[in-house]
């Protein structure tokens, strides 16, 4: 069985056509986009790397990487965001990205250790067994390379600011993005990392200023929050 949610996709699919409107329900993944895509930059330079994007969607980090000179791949398993995303490298003229519609554990039987950077955002939420996601990244990323992750933490405060005030209150979010259930914890996403043989090395949280309306990286992890990892020789 493949480990993906069939409403989940069917719910990202259906939305496919806003992807790289950045007033639309994907307004937050362009603005968080900088915040991330220069962090995994500073901590493995993406200059000349061959790239995976696993949970890619539309595109929209996929094509930020290849323009800061990585050879990417992005992977997911929606069929229109691929489509939308193939789209938009074209009429970009996004040089050295690529999408293929694969279970990141097929590909990870096809290509083991091809990778020097594997990034899966904004995914580990949306699917049945993350921790099949994460055994799979540490599969097909090189010794001594880079897997950076980015999900939700699971507490009250969470709950509060994840769901009640992004698609509630605020409307950042279309109402029913999020389940609380599948949100995990610092402790379990590190726990799942260790066990497929990838070392922590850093973390970050991020957070989103009503007043201002800005999205900032920060050291409070307690309700978005992203982790990078290295693969253990």
């Amino acid at each position: 069985m493949t480990n993906a949610d069939p409403q989940e996709l069917a719910k990202f699919g259906e939305l496919a056509h806003r992807w790289w409107d950045t007033q639309s329900e994907f307004k937050p993944l362009h603005e968080i986009n900088p915040l991330r895509l220069n962090w995994i930059d500073e901590l493995s330079p993406l200059a000349g790397q061959r790239v995976l994007d696993v949970g890619c969607g539309g595109g929209i980090l996929s094509d930020s990487m290849a323009r800061r000179g990585a050879n990417v791949l992005g992977i997911d398993l929606s069929t229109k965001p691929l489509k939308v995303a193939q789209l938009h490298a074209l009429e970009a003229n996004t040089q050295n990205v690529a999408y293929q519609e694969v279970a990141v554990e097929e590909l990870a039987q096809q290509m083991p250790a091809a990778f020097d950077t594997v990034t899966c955002m904004e995914m580990l939420e949306h699917v049945p067994d993350p921790s099949s996601i994460i055994r799979a990244c540490a599969q097909l990323v090189k010794p001594g390379g880079w897997v950076f992750m980015s999900t939700l933490n699971r507490n009250l405060k969470s709950f509060a600011f994840g769901i009640v005030a992004a698609e509630y209150v605020l409307k950042l979010l279309p109402q029913g993005t999020h389940e609380y259930g599948r949100f995990l914890k610092p402790s379990e996403l590190a726990r799942m990392c260790r066990q497929a043989d990838l070392e922590l090395c850093a973390s970050r949280g991020m957070g989103y200023n009503p007043l201002t309306k800005r999205y900032s990286l920060n050291a409070d992890t307690s309700v978005n929050y992203l982790l990078a990892c290295r693969k253990l020789a």
